[in-house]
């Protein structure tokens, strides 16, 4: 028996109203280019938007002139998918309150979730969004995933409830130390004063 091996996600395709609302929620407000569209290949009526979230891979919304926005929240049943959460950088994510305010959207304000800060609300089918600003980068040849689980392990080795910064820096000098050789014999943390 093999796995079927994934390398990343390919598109995430969700519901939405209108073409002229999901072109202005995805581009207008989250500012994703719009890429290109299509029919749905599957429901002769409906459309499909392609939107970059600014990584390569597709957002891509089924649309249908019929639907309006309906700002109730959508299912978290089991099963369901509970939010997508988009990554933004620190600069982003620092004007995020102000911008998503002058528009008048509700939103959680910042969430401090440890290894990453977070702001909530949704988009205009009352799908939950996330904005999410990771508190790190990773050392080079390294993914945000290695810092993590290195994170992890040194967490739940402590005790601790949760991943705070202290352990992503010493995950981050761990991932360095093991992946980048050094002249020195000892590596060890000194006090050059």
């Amino acid at each position: 028996m093999r796995k079927l091996q994934s390398q990343g996600i390919h598109h995430i395709t969700l519901t939405g109203a209108d073409r002229q609302t999901s072109i202005d929620f995805w581009e207008g407000l989250l500012g994703m280019p719009f890429v290109f569209d299509q029919p749905n290949l599957d429901n002769p009526d409906e459309g499909h938007l392609y939107f970059d979230p600014g990584d390569g891979r597709l957002i891509t919304v089924f649309t249908n002139e019929t639907r309006k926005p309906d700002p109730r929240r959508t299912p978290t049943d089991p099963g369901c998918v509970h939010h997508l959460a988009l990554n933004v950088s620190k600069a982003t994510f620092s004007q995020a309150v102000k911008r998503l305010d002058e528009r008048r959207i509700k939103h959680s304000g910042a969430k401090d979730r440890g290894f990453m800060d977070s702001i909530y609300f949704t988009d205009p089918m009352g799908f939950l969004i996330e904005l999410a600003c990771y508190r790190f980068e990773p050392p080079m040849g390294c993914s945000h995933a290695d810092v993590m689980i290195e994170a992890h392990k040194l967490r739940v080795g402590r005790g601790d409830y949760n991943i705070q910064e202290e352990h992503l820096a010493d995950a981050i000098e761990l991932l360095v130390t093991r992946r980048q050789i050094s002249l020195s014999e000892d590596r060890s943390a000194k006090n050059p004063y």
